[in-house]
């Protein structure tokens, strides 16, 4: 086990589930642990946990930053430009998210990083069901996707048990502290607006979504959508320096390809088409993302065909609920941003009933007004649902209301034996609901209870 964190001051930085990850590991660590929380002490519900383990709590207190410490270990939601992330950098403290402290610590195991703007959840989630069928006892998926690093690695030795298969879904935030962080397959699913309102440009988010590649070697392999132009762009700026491997829906000389009728890996058919049972040609482009990088890990073709063949998708993206009366609900919770919407809308040829919004981020809403023939109406609501009215009424039906619970019901109303109904938010939960997870789930109760 690693001995370089015994007896060390380590600083956790807000709770949550990668803070209180992160605790744990350190505790394994036998580091000297401060955890820092915005909140009132009385409302940590971990409290007495931290306590009984000799971890000291605090608020965010001028002289807690003026502490020296070993490192510091930031929940990837706390904005790196806040005063006391600031103040501790300036003071030469490193700070690191708990990606980077269990990649740190580890024994070497196989990373395998999913980043991107959409298509994320179901990569990694159809990578880590196709490996798992093939190294039952040493597949893990983790990160984003709601299960810390730091928790994975406690709960199965990995500090002192290697050759694990981590598929990690990662983001822009995670990646933002790292510094070691090397997985031996990567990918930048694709680029598009978000996170404008945390990360201050456009620029700067695609920056962050580069350094999943930046510690990469030559013998790594990264996966490259050469159907994005904004990857290629940045891929070109920020060069990689590993293996790359292409893939394309729309390019047959791509090393991963997909017709109409089949999935080809460097030229030989893979499988079919019609074994894939997630819906939208966008489900296709993840598919073989999980394909190629599975193949690179050391898989067979009929090993993955195996496990696409038994992906039935994932939930809170393009979930289906219900039918009631002809009419089929649809649950996009995480369509958190537009071009997330966008992909939803492309995979049905039905009439859609589009129920979005939620928390402001001031992303613009052009990019959906050539979608929106598609839309039989528009229900906009919660924080940004105005601007959203506003922007999209004069390309099609729209209506305003309060909160998802109505926007519902408007749709009910409207709703014909056909058509879909399809909550994809746009932007986060966070004007209404604590988590994208949380809103997906009030969604199908209010379906369920139609």
């Amino acid at each position: 086990m690693d001995n370089r964190y015994k007896g060390k001051k380590v600083l956790v930085l807000g709770l949550a589930r990668s803070g209180t990850a992160a605790v744990k590991l350190l505790l394994k660590l036998g580091a000297d642990i401060t955890v820092s929380e915005s909140k009132p002490l009385d409302e940590i519900k971990e409290l007495n946990w931290l306590k009984e383990n000799g971890v000291r709590v605090v608020n965010q207190e001028k002289e807690v930053f003026e502490e020296d410490y070993f490192t510091v270990i930031k929940n990837p939601g706390i904005n790196g430009k806040l005063w006391f992330v600031k103040r501790l950098r300036e003071r030469n403290i490193p700070v690191i998210t708990e990606i980077e402290l269990a990649f740190d610590v580890c024994a070497p195991q196989h990373y395998i990083a999913v980043t991107g703007s959409n298509g994320k959840t179901t990569t990694s989630t159809l990578l880590y069901e196709i490996i798992s069928k093939v190294h039952p006892d040493k597949t893990h998926l983790s990160g984003n996707i709601g299960v810390a690093l730091c928790e994975t690695a406690v709960e199965n030795d990995l500090l002192n048990d290697p050759g694990h298969y981590i598929v990690l879904e990662i983001s822009n935030f995670q990646l933002l502290d790292i510094d070691k962080f090397r997985p031996e397959i990567a990918v930048i699913m694709n680029l598009s607006a978000d996170h404008l309102d945390f990360m201050g440009s456009e620029d700067a988010y695609y920056r962050s979504k580069c350094r999943v590649y930046e510690n990469m070697r030559d013998s790594d392999v990264f996966l490259k959508n050469i159907d994005d132009k904004l990857v290629g762009e940045y891929t070109k700026n920020i060069p990689v320096h590993c293996k790359q491997v292409t893939y394309s829906l729309e390019n047959d000389t791509a090393d991963y390809y997909a017709d109409d009728k089949f999935v080809y890996g460097f030229g030989k058919k893979l499988f079919p088409l019609d074994i894939i049972k997630v819906v939208g040609r966008h489900n296709v482009q993840n598919v073989l993302v999980a394909s190629a990088a599975a193949m690179a890990a050391g898989l067979t073709a009929d090993e993955v065909s195996k496990g696409v063949g038994e992906f039935k998708g994932v939930e809170h993206r393009i979930e289906f609920v219900r039918e009631l009366n002809g009419v089929k609900y649809y649950n996009d919770s995480k369509g958190t941003n537009v071009d997330a919407t966008r992909i939803a809308l492309k995979a049905f040829d039905a009439p859609v009933i589009l129920l979005a919004g939620g928390h402001e981020k001031g992303l613009s809403f052009e990019p959906l007004k050539e979608y929106m023939n598609g839309v039989k109406k528009l229900v906009a609501y919660g924080e940004c649902g105005q601007r959203m009215y506003d922007e999209l009424k004069d390309s099609c039906d729209a209506e305003l209301t309060d909160n998802l619970e109505h926007a519902l019901k408007i749709a009910v109303k409207c709703a014909e034996k056909g058509d879909v109904v399809l909550l994809s938010p746009t932007t986060s939960s966070y004007d209404q609901y604590t988590c994208f997870e949380e809103r997906g789930e009030h969604f199908k109760k209010l379906v369920n209870e139609i």
